[in-house]
């Protein structure tokens, strides 16, 4: 019987810090001693065009390779790309649907037609009230945190302070925690 991993598909667009999110939730994951993979798939090579990364984490070693066609969670950074339907694809109604968006959650049932369970956040609002920059993923990986609890709280700040002390001041480093913490704290889900 094959193992079960916990996967994740991430959309947004290049330059947006879907591949940045991804990779980060991989090494918090690792850090907090399980095995994970993270990989981005780019369409045409350009700021802003459509892309998407992948999570699998697991507390086995992974050796599936391939992109991910059937996610517990799909990601979404960017809402605008909301209409396009590969962002539910394989996207069961047992699974999660998070958007960073300022829309209701009837509004992206709406957009997307998923009748799953749907977590909304406004993660870079979040991020420029407290980084002081639209760069949303610390606020997603937080409500992400909320909604499946994949890698602890813990080792996701342990991780922003390792990575964050060594390039940018003490401020920057508390900002980024205080985004991922509203995230975990202000994401909202439809029943």
């Amino acid at each position: 019987m094959p193992e079960k991993y916990f996967e994740i598909r991430w959309h947004g667009r290049a330059g947006q810090g879907a591949k940045s999110a991804s990779q980060f939730l991989t090494e918090a994951a690792e850090e907090s001693g399980k095995y994970s993979t993270s990989f981005p798939e780019y369409g045409a090579e350009r700021t802003g065009a459509p892309m998407k990364a992948f999570n699998r984490i697991a507390d086995v070693p992974i050796r599936l390779r391939s992109d991910i066609e059937n996610p517990d969670v799909v990601c979404v950074i960017d809402d605008t790309l909301l209409k396009n339907p590969e962002i539910t694809s394989g996207l069961s109604e047992d699974k999660l649907l998070l958007v960073n968006t300022t829309r209701s959650i009837e509004e992206v049932r709406k957009l997307t037609k998923f009748k799953g369970k749907i977590g909304v956040v406004p993660a870079t609002e979040i991020a420029l009230e407290e980084i002081g920059r639209p760069i949303p993923n610390t606020t997603m990986i937080g409500a992400l945190i909320r909604a499946t609890d994949v890698v602890p709280m813990d080792a996701v700040k342990q991780k922003i302070r390792a990575a964050f002390a060594r390039k940018f001041s003490e401020s920057v480093v508390q900002a980024n925690i205080r985004a991922l913490e509203r995230g975990y704290q202000e994401v909202k889900f439809s029943e």
